[in-house]
């Protein structure tokens, strides 16, 4: 089995959606169905199939949710040798060498990512770019919009 890496709080809040699932919205939905049952004729209810197919949804990404965790390799930065270098989990502040703007990132899981929030998924360009940099290091990406030189101005394991 394929195992992928995941920070401790992308695992975290996996848990926290598949406990949801199960002890909220799987017993709503069955309740719903329980309901709809009660309606009589099957085939021409509505609230029935809605129902059946939340319940498919839900059952869906319980599966969904317990394959991932249960092939994550749940990565804690916080527990790693403060080396400077760009690694999985790490949080790295960018400085842009033709604007002077500065940015951070997030290197976190594919299922992280999300750029909004700063975290960028392992396998982006930019990530694939950085990792195993140091600091210091000037890094050219390429991007949509042509090459990009950043200088890492920090590492950080938070």
């Amino acid at each position: 089995m394929n195992r992928f890496p995941m920070t401790v709080r992308g695992a975290e809040a996996l848990r926290v959606e598949l406990q949801e699932l199960k002890s909220v919205a799987r017993p709503r939905v069955i309740n719903a169905i329980a309901e709809a049952r009660a309606h009589g004729d099957l085939k021409e209810n509505a609230e029935y199939h809605a129902a059946k197919e939340q319940q498919s949804f839900i059952e869906g990404r319980i599966a969904e949710i317990e394959g991932k965790l249960s092939a994550a390799q749940i990565i804690d930065v916080t527990k790693l040798t403060l080396s400077g270098k760009v690694v999985f989990g790490s949080t790295i502040k960018l400085i842009n060498c033709d604007t002077e703007d500065e940015v951070s990132y997030q290197i976190v899981g594919d299922d992280e990512a999300d750029i909004k929030a700063s975290k960028l998924s392992v396998n982006s360009p930019i990530a694939r770019a950085l990792v195993g940099k140091i600091e210091g290091d000037e890094v050219m990406v390429k991007t949509p919009g042509g090459e990009v030189t950043y200088e890492v101005a920090e590492v950080l394991y938070i």
